[in-house]
C-alpha cells in the first residue's frame, strides 16, 4: 500500500511568498494594477490604504527621521564650535597673564566667567619657594594629595564630603562636583586638584563624559608650570 500524501505539494507560505517576489522584480510590473488595488493597514489614523500610499509614507518617516538626525548634528556641531572658542578665550586669559603668580587666579576666574562654572576652588603643591606662602599653595591635606594622585579622570557626581570641597567659598552649596587632578603628562603623581561645582545635583553626574574636563585640566596643568618648583 502506497502513501498518497507523499504526492502532496506543501502548503506555499507567507515566506514563499515574500521570497518569490523579492526573486521576481519584474511581478508588478507586469501587475501594476494591484500597487493601487491591495490595501494595507496605516498607523496614521488606521484607515486602510493601497501600497503606494503605504509606501509613500514609510518614505515620508525615513525623511523625517534622517531630518531628525541632520538637525541633531547641527546642533551638536554649534554646542561644540561654542565651547571651543569658550576653550581659545580661557587660554588666551592664561597667556596674558603677565606674572607667574596671576596664574592661578586668572585661571579660576576664567572658569568661573567665561565657562558660567558657580564656583571654583585650586590648590597647587611642588611650588617654587617663592610661591609656597600664596594662598593657592597652602591649605592641602595628604588626603587630598592622594586623592589627585589616585584620579586617572575627572571625578563627576555628588559632593561626598571631600575635604578639598572646603576649599570652595560655599561649599555648603556645592550639589554636584567635578574634581580635576593636575599633572604633567605621563606622570603619575599629581600636582595640583582643581574643584568645580554647581548647585545643581544634575550639572555633574556619574557616567557623563569627561573629554573636555580632561582638556581643562591638561591646560591648566600646563599653565600651571610656571609656578612649580620644575
Amino acid at each position: 500500500m502506497t502513501d498518497d500524501t507523499e504526492d502532496i505539494p506543501a502548503p506555499i507560505n507567507e515566506e514563499d511568498i515574500a521570497q518569490y517576489l523579492l526573486n521576481t522584480p519584474g511581478f508588478f510590473e507586469r501587475y501594476a494594477v494591484l500597487l493601487g488595488q491591495v490595501r494595507l493597514h496605516s498607523p496614521l489614523g488606521g484607515r486602510a490604504v493601497s501600497l503606494q500610499e503605504r509606501q509613500a509614507e514609510m518614505l515620508r518617516d525615513k525623511l523625517r527621521m534622517h531630518e531628525q538626525r541632520l538637525m541633531e548634528f547641527i546642533r551638536l556641531g554649534s554646542e561644540n564650535m561654542l565651547i571651543a572658542d569658550k576653550l581659545l578665550r580661557w587660554a588666551e586669559l592664561l597667556l596674558l597673564a603677565r606674572r607667574p603668580v596671576d596664574v592661578p587666579a586668572a585661571l579660576v576666574a576664567g572658569l568661573e566667567e567665561i565657562f558660567s562654572v558657580p564656583q571654583v576652588a585650586m590648590k597647587v603643591w611642588d611650588v617654587a619657594d617663592v610661591y609656597e606662602n600664596e594662598p593657592f599653595a597652602l591649605g592641602v591635606s595628604e588626603d587630598v594629595k592622594s586623592l589627585a594622585d589616585s584620579l586617572r579622570q575627572p571625578y563627576c557626581g555628588v559632593n561626598a564630603a571631600f575635604d578639598a570641597v572646603q576649599w570652595l567659598a560655599e561649599p555648603e552649596r556645592a550639589a554636584s562636583v567635578a574634581l580635576l587632578a593636575l599633572r604633567d603628562e605621563g606622570s603619575e603623581r599629581a600636582f595640583g586638584l582643581l574643584v568645580l561645582a554647581s548647585p545643581d545635583s544634575q550639572r555633574y553626574q556619574a557616567g557623563m563624559a569627561t573629554d573636555f574636563l580632561e582638556r581643562i585640566a591638561a591646560l591648566a596643568s600646563a599653565a600651571l608650570s610656571r609656578v612649580r618648583d620644575v
